[in-house]
């Protein structure tokens, strides 16, 4: 009776917000219809009303109970959720790995899944490229001995068990894939296409095994995101995923004792609304916070979905676990320079790409500046030379720094990242301007003759590097190593600073590309505490989040997690880790009935 009418109420609900369109009262009202008895559909249909209220209003009714919401939708979302959804990795017995030791050790238990075993233990030894151990241990079952140049095949099969699937929530800004779909479509991925494939689906086999030349296991980021669109389709993971939704606040459930409830991660007595739940809830500096029923605090999780006519539809619900998967690339590292907020100075390549193809740049236009030394500075600069469009590409290292990323690639897989670097090292201005007082070649003016005076131009020497003839330059680009921006003017110039001198030009575009930092902005004081040092921003290189090595679980946060370049994994190929590392965690805890859909007061 009680499931009859758990059904009936459903209708009912769902027929009173059918007007609801965006989408959202489905998603809840299917979890409901296998997990929530008649008073939590009541509270989940009444949560879906939330469009009627504002964005800061909280419900006077429980809103839905989830025991995870995966925050982005990248390929460490993506991971997870396949890995949430019932599907386990087992020793493949038909295989054999190459480390001796390890092999053993899963030889041990090769009837339990990968997630039920004591990651600890596997991983003890183990070396690789990630500073955390799970990554390593779940990169050399996937990929054995990669770092060596080799491909084995993996030593994992995949079953599925749909007894130990958890429901989830994912949640991200556009379709699965996450940043992917933002980047350039024709460039070429650092990380060969089979290192960007997830769990369970041949890479090769979703791209046609498509071959180019010696770079041709190298893919396209347009080839990359639709791989992880299909993904989810192959692997019936697309009812977990929630796109097109903007998450604006995540905090711990906690109400204070008049009734004022907390926004944005914040209290009305500053930072200090945070603490653990017990069973019974707890009181203390005037809050208190509710728990599932399972012995562990609630999660809410606010934020609103963009709909058609881009309308914001607002949406709250609890979850028992977030996991932070949101990646690096929210917000681009500025100089802090005077002018930075100029309209000609970007941070993102995907504006210079979209200046060349509105024709706003072209031969014939002033240079463009590229500031940074790294790999997205290099793709700018080839995009730009590639359209026959002046540069200038300033950077703080020495071209002969031991930690430029291009002294790391290899030159037969990287050919053109080491065409950029052979440009940085030969045609400097230093280089420049001695070959002009020795043997000055016929000039080229790039600025106007208005300010030609005012904005001195390097006059690019020709040539070809000595002893590697077949190596080409571009005739029009001059790097500046050791200098850095002072200023942009509003009359399109900037100034450099380096060896004790400065520098103006006239440039038509500046591109400032020094890196990325998470932006968190929807925690309580910018996600900062979590970091391994609180008392700096987080940061993917500098500071990851301070993270429990073998759950990725936030060691100041229980119930939070954190995976991806958060924790810093910036490859796909570690990323997966996290995922194996979260899973395995939740699992064994639903296994011992400390989650809320074993047994938890708003689950059957």
């Amino acid at each position: 009776m009680e499931a009859v009418g758990a059904q009936n109420t459903q209708h009912q609900w769902a027929s009173a917000f059918s007007w609801v369109s965006n989408g959202w009262l489905q998603k809840c009202l299917e979890l409901s219809s296998h997990f929530y008895h008649s008073s939590s559909v009541l509270a989940l249909a009444q949560a879906a009303a939330m469009p009627l209220l504002e964005e800061t209003t909280l419900p006077q009714e429980h809103p839905p109970t989830v025991p995870v919401v995966i925050i982005g939708n990248g390929p460490s979302g993506i991971c997870l959720s396949y890995l949430l959804s019932g599907y386990k990795p087992y020793l493949d017995t038909a295989t054999v790995h190459p480390n001796p030791i390890l092999y053993r050790k899963l030889q041990e238990t090769k009837h339990l899944p990968i997630t039920e075993q004591d990651l600890e233990y596997l991983s003890e030894g183990l070396e690789g490229r990630s500073r955390n151990p799970v990554a390593v241990l779940f990169d050399t079952l996937l990929h054995p001995n990669a770092d060596f140049g080799y491909e084995f095949p993996p030593v994992l099969q995949w079953r599925r068990d749909k007894q130990q699937h958890i429901p989830h929530l994912v949640l991200g800004r556009a379709t699965p894939g996450g940043a992917w779909h933002a980047m350039e479509g024709s460039m070429l991925t650092i990380s060969l296409g089979i290192w960007m494939e997830l769990p369970g689906v041949n890479y090769r086999d979703l791209t046609n095994g498509k071959r180019r030349d010696v770079t041709s296991d190298r893919a396209t980021p347009e080839e990359i995101s639709s791989y992880y669109r299909n993904y989810v389709k192959l692997k019936g993971l697309q009812k977990n995923f929630v796109d097109n939704t903007y998450v604006t606040s995540v905090q711990k459930l906690c109400r204070g004792h008049e009734g004022e409830g907390l926004e944005n991660g914040h209290t009305d007595q500053g930072d200090g609304g945070v603490g653990d739940g017990g069973n019974e809830g707890f009181e203390g500096n005037g809050v208190e916070c509710l728990n599932n029923g399972g012995g562990g605090a609630l999660w809410e999780v606010r934020g609103y979905q963009q709909v058609q006519n881009d309308t914001h539809v607002p949406f709250s619900l609890f979850a028992e676990n977030v996991v932070l998967a949101t990646g690096a690339s929210d917000s681009p590292v500025r100089l802090g320079v005077e002018g930075e907020d100029l309209p000609f100075v970007f941070h993102s390549i995907s504006d210079l790409g979209l200046a060349i193809s509105r024709r706003k740049l072209d031969m014939n236009s002033d240079p463009v500046l590229i500031v940074g030394a790294g790999l997205s500075a290099a793709d700018a600069v080839l995009c730009a030379c590639n359209s026959n469009i002046r540069v200038l590409h300033v950077f703080r290292k020495s071209v002969d720094d031991p930690d430029l990323i291009f002294k790391q690639l290899p030159k037969t897989l990287y050919p053109e990242y080491h065409k950029v670097y052979n440009m940085m090292c030969s045609q400097t201005y230093t280089n420049m301007a001695t070959s002009s007082a020795s043997n000055r070649p016929q000039a080229v003016s790039i600025a106007s003759s208005v300010c030609a005076k005012m904005c001195p131009k390097p006059q690019l020497a020709a040539g070809t590097i000595a002893g590697n003839e077949c190596v080409s330059l571009f005739p029009d680009y001059t790097s500046f190593p050791e200098h850095c921006v002072v200023s942009f003017q509003s009359d399109m110039k900037c100034l450099l600073q380096g060896n004790n001198s400065l520098k103006a030009f006239k440039i038509s575009m500046a591109l400032v590309l020094i890196g990325t930092n998470p932006n968190l902005f929807f925690l309580k004081g910018q996600g900062q505490y979590l970091g391994q040092d609180p008392t700096k921003p987080v940061s993917c290189k500098q500071n990851p989040i301070d993270i429990h090595p073998y759950t990725f679980e936030c060691t100041k946060e229980p119930g939070l997690f954190a995976m991806g370049p958060l924790v810093g994994d910036n490859f796909v190929r570690f990323l997966k880790g996290g995922a194996l590392g979260i899973a395995s965690c939740l699992l064994k805890r639903l296994k011992k009935g400390k989650l809320i859909s074993n047994g938890g007061n708003n689950f059957i």
